[in-house]
Formats: C-alpha cells, structure tokens, sequence
C-alpha cells in the first residue's frame, strides 16, 4: 500500500482517532511522525509504537498556530 520509507505524519496523535490512525500507519510499515498538543500523552505513544520497532518523532504542535506547523515541518524536514 505505500511505498518503503513512506512517512506519515498524524495530528492529534496522542489519542483517540489520531492515535489509531498512527498506530495503523505503523502497522503498514510506515514511519510516523506524531503532532499533539498534549506533550506527555505524545511522547507516551510515541514510546510505545517505538517499543513495537516502528521509526517514530514526536512533535508537541498546535496546529491552530502557524508557527508551529512551520516548525512542524521544518522538524520533519530536517530529519527525514
């Protein structure tokens, strides 16, 4: 389905709907980068996709604030 290397990037990752999606990301064999607000709850499951071997980056972002989806970006630009 999606091609070796593939990174997708989920907001409102560190729970619910956005959680599932990056954990089915995961399971598709792509890396994911995780966005929340909610820093403990992000970098939690960020761990936990990282303890099943999955290439993960956490990226405390609100997205209501162009800045930080400017830095959003420039962080996964620069490291993917």
């Amino acid at each position: 389905m999606f091609k070796q290397g593939s990174v997708a990037l989920v907001t409102g990752a560190a729970a619910g709907i956005g959680r599932a999606c990056a954990e089915a990301f995961a399971a598709a064999g792509c890396t994911v980068v995780l966005a929340d607000r909610d820093a403990d709850r992000g970098q939690q499951a960020a761990r936990e996709l990282d303890a099943l071997r999955v290439k993960t980056l956490f990226v405390q972002t609100d997205v209501s604030d162009a800045e930080q989806v400017r830095h959003l970006h420039e962080r996964i630009m620069s490291t993917f």
